[in-house]
């Protein structure tokens, strides 16, 4: 998913067209790239809702995917059982990753808002909740989802929604999570398998032994500005572990930047990797660097658990007959660092405070979260799931098992320092540093100064 994010993205796929309504087609449209459960699912009976909402006849919902992504076909397939088993209809806006900026941001002063919408925890956080515009979604954690006396809360594993990020102000959980995300560095297994880097010399060695072999290293989406995150971020959490880069960030005089040493050496370590991107990372529109990587130019990518599916999506429209064989690592420990952390982000649905079907849009949440309804996420959009009980596709396992490692220090993604200030932070103090580090324009401890002096301009002006 972009998987959410891009995914990308947000999740990944924000540059898809999107369009709207309800009606088109649930056929699968895969190819020779198609995961094995995908025409089973869709074809499946619908599974009993636990009960159906008194008053409302239907609501609203605004969809962060396209109806042709592997995740609107999920989606399509619940909309036409829940109506089928509740008499709701769910009248759907097919308006991608950017519609909580673009379509329900400017629509918070109006009343022209959806019943039930969908993003990551931390762009609902920064864009919805924190001004306001969300209402609490804890109600819907005690009702059954169709299994029994099962409930929400029983069936969802509690690391994906009970944390800080998803608290409104009075302290009321404000999403509730259908898919999570980590990310990892992937590669072709047909190409070599390789094993977990200890260090990052043994990851350098990796890259080397790429470009000797005549590949780029690492594929890059340079114009995609939280894919150029990643390095510095996931490198930083290692040395200052969950909650230190937020805490640098929303410092307002800036200087922690400075007075931790784990935050140079993080940016040490990360200006050591674009000399291993492949040319034109830098000036190329998203996906076509994410896609030479799937085409073979590159040995590496480091995105979301959407790339399977992103990669697989692409080849098949290729129709080339290519196929890979997923395999993934983390980053290793850098020298000196203390917290082997992971990432996770959970996206999923949630609920405008002026929602008119408010009642309607829950029930759909705990229908879809049960698990013949929600097993399409592994099994046709190839993500991961909040649910302990449903499969791990075969791309993620290994994603999957440092994410239940439970030696390793959970982190939100970014530390969540995308979402501080309704994102503004993200935009004017640290991506530009971020891009000017990767592109060599300044040396690691001037991107720290940099940090450090804007960060303090930026909280001096919010007052």
């Amino acid at each position: 998913m972009r998987r959410s994010k891009v995914m990308a993205c947000a999740v990944g796929a924000s540059l898809l067209l999107a369009g709207c309504g309800g009606g088109a087609d649930t056929g699968s449209g895969t190819g020779e790239n198609a995961l094995p459960g995908v025409d089973q699912y869709l074809t499946a009976p619908c599974p009993e809702a636990a009960g159906k909402p008194a008053g409302d006849q239907e609501f609203t919902y605004w969809a962060m995917w396209t109806a042709d992504e592997p995740q609107g076909k999920v989606l399509q397939k619940a909309f036409k059982c829940f109506q089928e088993k509740t008499g709701v209809k769910v009248n759907v806006q097919w308006l991608g990753r950017k519609a909580y900026t673009q379509n329900l941001v400017p629509a918070l002063n109006t009343d022209a808002v959806p019943d039930l919408f969908d993003q990551d925890v931390s762009k609902v956080g920064a864009a919805i909740m924190t001004p306001g515009g969300t209402q609490s979604v804890d109600d819907v954690f005690a009702m059954k989802v169709g299994e029994g006396d099962k409930t929400v809360k029983d069936v969802l594993s509690p690391s994906s929604y009970d944390f800080p990020q998803n608290k409104d102000r009075e302290g009321h959980n404000f999403m509730v999570p259908y898919t999570v995300q980590s990310s990892a560095w992937w590669f072709d297994k047909a190409a070599g398998d390789v094993q977990q880097p200890k260090t990052m010399d043994d990851l350098v060695a990796l890259f080397d032994k790429a470009k000797a072999d005549g590949k780029a290293a690492i594929s890059q989406d340079g114009d995609i500005p939280f894919y150029n995150m990643y390095f510095f971020t996931q490198l930083a959490e290692r040395f200052v572990g969950s909650g230190g880069l937020n805490k640098a960030a929303t410092d307002q005089t800036g200087q922690l930047w400075k007075s931790d040493p784990g935050f140079l050496e993080a940016a040490i370590e990360t200006a050591k990797l674009p000399k291993y991107f492949i040319d034109g990372w830098d000036a190329a529109k998203f996906p076509q660097v994410q896609q030479r990587w799937a085409d073979g130019d590159s040995r590496y990518l480091y995105v979301g658990t959407w790339a399977p599916s992103e990669t697989r999506e692409y080849l098949d429209k290729q129709g080339a007959g290519t196929k890979i064989d997923y395999g993934s690592f983390q980053f290793p420990m850098p020298a000196g660092a203390t917290h082997d952390t992971v990432e996770q982000m959970s996206i999923g649905f949630a609920v405008p405070k002026k929602a008119r079907h408010a009642e309607a849009a829950k029930a759909f949440i705990a229908y879809f979260l049960n698990k013949d309804i929600l097993s399409g996420i592994p099994a046709v959009a190839d993500n991961l799931v909040p649910r302990a009980d449903l499969a791990v596709p075969d791309d993620l396992k290994q994603v999957k098992a440092a994410m239940d490692d439970p030696k390793k220090e959970h982190v939100l993604q970014y530390d969540g320092i995308d979402g501080i200030a309704g994102g503004k932070w993200q935009t004017d103090v640290f991506d530009p540093a971020d891009t000017a580090l990767l592109k060599g324009q300044i040396t690691p401890q001037q991107f720290v100064d940099q940090l450090a002096a804007k960060g303090a301009e930026f909280w001096k002006n919010q007052s």
